[in-house]
């Protein structure tokens, strides 16, 4: 699915992101999975669930899994906590909520200013990784979030609860 947005760039394709803070490095995530972002709120947790699954939530009566992707993705959290937020996503059907340190904004990144995943091992798997993009001497991870989840791992989680 393309979204037109000739106005910005020319005729060049885009792909939108929304930005966010883990820690101290930038990450994105494609715009069309977001549903919503909202402060985080109080969770139920699930016995035995692994320790980055923070819980569930009632989000307008839909029963939300919440998961930390700080823990995750093995990131230490900024210190103060004080913007932290949830994005709700939803693949397959399946709402997740995913708790990030702060919302920096919308990327409308042109396709071929994506570079590929470097070859250099770092904190995060690669196969987690869809591409870095560089913008103002920073770079931005764009991570492949339906791969981070496990979706299927989400739903055994959601009827256990």
């Amino acid at each position: 699915m393309e979204i037109d947005n000739s106005k910005q760039k020319g005729s060049s394709d885009l792909d939108r992101y929304l930005q966010f803070d883990l820690g101290s490095e930038s990450y994105a995530i494609e715009l069309l999975s977001v549903k919503e972002v909202i402060p985080t709120p109080e969770t139920t947790p699930l016995p035995n669930s692994p320790t980055h699954y923070t819980g569930i939530m009632n989000l307008r009566g839909q029963i939300i899994s919440v998961v930390d992707l700080r823990k995750k993705l093995n990131i230490k959290p900024k210190e103060t906590g004080l913007e932290e937020a949830v994005v709700i996503v939803e693949f397959d059907g399946i709402g997740v909520g995913v708790v990030v340190d702060s919302i920096n904004r919308v990327l409308n990144v042109p396709v071929e200013d994506i570079s590929e995943v470097p070859e250099v091992s770092s904190q995060i798997n690669a196969k987690y990784i869809q591409g870095v993009y560089q913008f103002d001497n920073k770079l931005t991870i764009l991570l492949d979030l339906q791969n981070i989840l496990n979706i299927k791992e989400i739903k055994q989680l959601s009827k256990a609860a």
